[in-house]
């Protein structure tokens, strides 16, 4: 398995893993699946911003992938990045998370961010977990902040903060 920044060939099979999981997971609070031209406008605004997308690559198929952008808008929070992970379904178990993880916290840490929030479905108890291996700490839990498949979902953050180089 290769960890490696994400080109525009890449945008079909971020598409792919993303739309799975607006369709059958709660991991992504969207109803309606995303176009290829609402995934590579993402994928450019990324690359403008200065934002990594990377990709695990398995016998050349992206089998996952992971990104982060700054928390919120506004300049007080230029040193905080939220992150974002995502396994194809059928490579679940296989840790491609954990290398996109190492992979993304490397980055945030050369690009000179403080933290980085993982927002975190509270019934997702193995992306929990899996935080926590990382030293990611829970820091609070937003109820009923979320509806879908006929049920409110609560919101755990998380956060890290990142070691200086």
């Amino acid at each position: 398995m290769t960890i490696r920044t994400a080109e525009i060939k890449d945008v079909n099979s971020i598409l792919e893993i993303i739309n799975h999981e607006i369709l059958h997971s709660t991991v992504v609070y969207d109803y309606q699946e995303r176009t290829y031209e609402q995934q590579l406008s993402w994928f450019e605004k990324k690359v403008k911003d200065k934002m990594p997308v990377i990709v695990a690559e398995n016998e050349k198929k992206v089998v996952g992938f992971g990104t982060y952008g700054i928390f919120r808008p506004w300049d007080a929070y230029q040193f905080s990045v939220e992150h974002s992970i995502y396994t194809h379904h059928n490579y679940r178990g296989m840790g491609i998370g954990k290398h996109i993880m190492i992979e993304l916290i490397r980055l945030a840490t050369k690009q000179g961010f403080h933290t980085m929030i993982a927002g975190v479905d509270a019934s997702n108890k193995g992306s929990f977990e899996f935080h926590k291996k990382f030293g990611f700490q829970e820091i609070g839990t937003f109820k009923e902040v979320g509806y879908k498949f006929d049920k409110w979902l609560d919101l755990i953050f998380m956060q890290l903060f990142l070691k200086k180089e």
